[in-house]
């Protein structure tokens, strides 16, 4: 009998049975299906494939040293069949070492790492986002594990309760993650391959048992999960995010860490956008524009938007303005949201070296994280590391240079792909647009987003045949091809509508085609207007579906079985955990939706708040009752998710330049202020061109030729030179916040060198010496126990 279990593998057989009568080149399946005889025994030469590689892999597991037990639930239609596994202790000090797991020397006191909280203690206001969470996990001062130096660390005498759940998890997924099942050459290796293959249908670490009728101290970490973190009733607490990485792992804390910092970064960036708009609502009513506008009646006879579209009037825009976004306010909002976008990112560095510090991760990825187990069964060689001075599998690096470039091509390729669809579906738009023009809606004459191109399986293979060494250079290369592919398919229609549509259309008499087709014209009240109705669908609408949807799947996909489950069938019924990439990306796109687009919808950063606050809570619910327990990683950064950021916050300063000096008409207000009237009597007029042939208007600034005039030319100097000097100042001030704000805080660089020196002491390899620096006359003190250099 198992004491311990750490993980366990879960493999189905289905039952099936001849049907009485038919031919004998048939067999029925469960469902009732009839299969020739030759594909039923390529199905059983599959199933005893799959029986071979499990029986090799078992073998080589014991070889190993892992303890495994076999359960098994049988009913009519299948058995399923429970491979429970646990590592001994000599098993787990030898992979502990190898895998360098931290090991305590001196416990030190908790710290206080959210600022907020700091800040409001030091002001002495009452503080209710804190909350005092039972069975915080204790702060130590922590080196490598070594076991010739097992006396030197904190609890070493206990064997049962010396490596957490969460390291003894860790412990076993390596050893499964790198055991042979098949041939090595084939990169036959690991049970990640054995659950894609179908030998195996999941593979977990248990969840925790739940204790009822105890005190909150005895709470176990899941429980307190539970009741401090993924309850809706805690929305305005801090998370308790000791507890998440104990139990989850740094790389699901690192996620949680980040997100809940983002949320709380929004709060200004939210506040300082409601203001904005609620300006422009109130000086509405003082702008000349606007009444010009909707006291006009049938004075503006607009020209049609299309070819069997009718004139319309001017006046009938009034209910639908641009300018409660399109006002000076929303310059200084853009101006603001590139600065908060940077410090955001620059203060997020801080936060997260400090968090890397604190669970003993900051030189994980240069000094300690290991081959990948595929990567270590396909590469050719073995080569020195440089770093740690052990022989490792090796790829040459031009080989996989070559092979990179060639998937950068086939990426490019499929790009193109995607953009002849896109421009396909901006010719379909055209068509749609002339029927959808006589429904009145302005959301259906503006929406139209963009089809997914699924691309998941290609760029998966192209990442593979990379070789990359680690899974964190792995994981950043696949989430950088991924996300390319997710930007053009979620960017493309505000992108097209911000900065494309209606720049080509022409004049009449003279209107610009494609393939023969006219090109498509904003509607009634301007492509600023369609890009606000377009981000508020995405930002209100689409995160409101997610919602719903994230919360009622696990309900439905979640199985009940009949009988009181054990514990590992219990879990079994849960839902996989498919890692954070789809939570990122849903973050990350939407910190583009709120700095690119900031120019067209300044309430964006609300609707980000609000929607964030309920995702905290979603995801930690999802985490703890829905999703089976994942395998914890260590990681000291959120990784590539960073450059992502970086690159749309600088996206986003030169995105807002030109869309306020191209789409908005903040620029040719200003210059017809200063050459005209400061009151803008008369500037609707003035932006009208006159089109002879059926005696309409259009907006352009063009004579009855259809010539550009000179305003036109001389606005176009402006809009020019405001965008090099709005890239010019931001750009400047940004690379100024990035030097006066350091990415290591003081307290922290005094810290590491603080562990560095208690390190060396506790595996100096001369026992006098160590006994010597804890000072002259000190007496010795109990192993274990002491506190090296007090």
């Amino acid at each position: 009998m198992i004491l311990g279990l750490d993980f366990v593998l879960v493999w189905e057989v289905r039952s099936r049975r001849k049907r009485r009568g038919k031919g004998k080149n048939e067999v029925t399946t469960e469902e009732g299906e009839t299969v020739p005889t030759e594909e039923n025994s390529r199905s059983e030469r599959k199933k005893a494939q799959l029986a071979q590689w499990r029986e090799k892999f078992v073998q080589n597991l014991e070889s190993v040293g892992l303890l495994m037990e076999k359960e098994e639930t049988a009913n009519e239609k299948k058995t399923i069949h429970f491979l429970k596994i646990s590592a001994p202790w000599d098993v787990l000090v030898c992979y502990a070492e190898e895998l360098c797991l931290r090991a305590p020397l001196q416990a030190q006191p908790h710290l206080d790492l959210n600022t907020s909280s700091r800040v409001l203690s030091r002001l002495c206001i009452p503080n209710a986002m804190m909350e005092s969470v039972p069975n915080r996990p204790l702060d130590y001062y922590t080196c490598a594990f070594r076991k010739s130096k097992m006396n030197r660390f904190l609890g070493c005498g206990d064997q049962g309760t010396y490596f957490t759940n969460t390291q003894r998890h860790r412990v076993v997924y390596e050893i499964l993650a790198r055991t042979v099942y098949g041939k090595r050459k084939r990169a036959e290796v690991g049970v990640d391959r054995l659950v894609n293959e179908g030998a195996y249908t999941a593979a977990f670490p248990l969840h925790e048992l739940p204790k009822y009728g105890i005190h909150p101290d005895e709470l176990n970490q899941r429980q307190v999960l539970y009741h401090y973190w993924a309850r809706w009733c805690k929305w305005y607490k801090y998370q308790p995010l000791d507890h998440i990485r104990e139990y989850f792992g740094e790389k699901v804390a690192l996620y949680f860490a980040w997100l809940g910092f983002y949320t709380a970064w929004l709060l200004p960036a939210a506040v300082v956008g409601t203001l904005i708009f609620v300006s422009g609502v109130m000086s509405m009513g003082n702008n000349t524009p606007a009444k010009e506008i909707c006291s006009s009646g049938v004075s503006y006879r607009m020209c049609p938007l299309c070819k069997t579209c009718q004139a319309w009037n001017m006046s009938e825009i009034c209910t639908m303005l641009g300018y409660l976004f399109d006002h000076p306010g929303t310059v200084f909002f853009s101006v603001f949201m590139s600065f908060w976008a940077v410090t955001f990112l620059e203060y997020w560095k801080r936060k997260m070296a400090t968090l890397a510090h604190h669970w003993d991760c900051m030189d994980f990825h240069e000094e300690e994280e290991r081959p990948r187990p595929e990567f270590a069964a396909m590469a050719p060689t073995m080569e020195q590391n440089p770093v740690t001075g052990v022989k490792e599998p090796y790829f040459p690096e031009k080989t996989r240079l070559s092979r990179m470039f060639t998937g950068s091509m086939v990426i490019i390729m499929m790009l193109c792909v995607v953009m002849i669809f896109l421009v396909t579906v901006v010719m379909c738009r055209g068509i749609i647009s002339v029927m959808m023009f006589h429904t009145g809606s302005p959301v259906l004459r503006t929406e139209g987003q963009f089809g997914t191109f699924n691309v998941f399986s290609a760029v998966c293979v192209f990442t593979v045949a990379e070789m990359h060494r680690t899974q964190t250079q792995y994981d950043n290369a696949f989430i950088f091809k991924v996300f390319i592919f997710q930007f053009v398919n979620f960017y493309s229609s505000p992108f097209y509508v911000a900065f494309f549509k209606g720049r080509f259309v022409g004049y009449p008499s003279n209107y610009g085609t494609l393939f023969g087709m006219r090109n498509e014209d904003c509607g009634p009240g301007g492509c600023l207007i369609e890009l606000a109705e377009q981000l508020f669908i995405i930002m209100v609408g689409k995160q409101l579906i997610n919602n719903i949807q994230e919360f009622i799947i696990p309900y439905v996909t979640t199985h009940k079985v009949s009988h009181e489950p054990r514990r590992w069938e219990e879990d079994y019924q849960l839902v996989e955990c498919e890692g954070l990439f789809e939570e990122y990306l849903e973050m990350v796109l939407q910190f583009g939706f709120i700095t690119i687009f900031v120019a067209a919808f300044p309430l964006a950063p609300l609707f980000a708040l609000l929607n964030n606050w309920v995702e905290i809570r979603l995801d930690a619910h999802k985490f703890v009752c829905e999703y089976r327990r994942p395998v914890a990683e260590r990681a000291q950064n959120i990784g590539v998710w960073f450059n992502i950021l970086e690159a749309l916050s600088h996206l986003s300063v030169i995105a807002n330049a030109f869309l306020i000096a191209f789409t908005s008409d903040f620029l040719p207000r200003l210059l017809y202020q200063y050459k005209f009237d400061n009151d803008l009597n008369g500037y609707v007029n003035f932006t009208l061109a006159y089109a002879p042939l059926n005696y309409t208007e259009y907006k352009a600034f063009r004579d009855n030729n259809g010539s550009y005039t000179l305003f036109y030319w001389e606005l176009l100097a402006v809009r020019l030179g405001f965008i090099i000097a709005f890239e010019h100042v931001v750009f400047f001030v940004l690379r100024a916040i990035d030097w006066i704000v350091p990415d290591v805080p003081e307290s922290l660089e005094l810290k590491i060198k603080r562990e560095r020196f208690l390190a060396k002491q506790a595996l100096a390899e001369n026992q006098e010496a160590l006994l010597v620096s804890r000072g002259r006359g000190a007496n010795p003190e109990t192993p274990g126990t002491s506190s090296p250099g007090q």
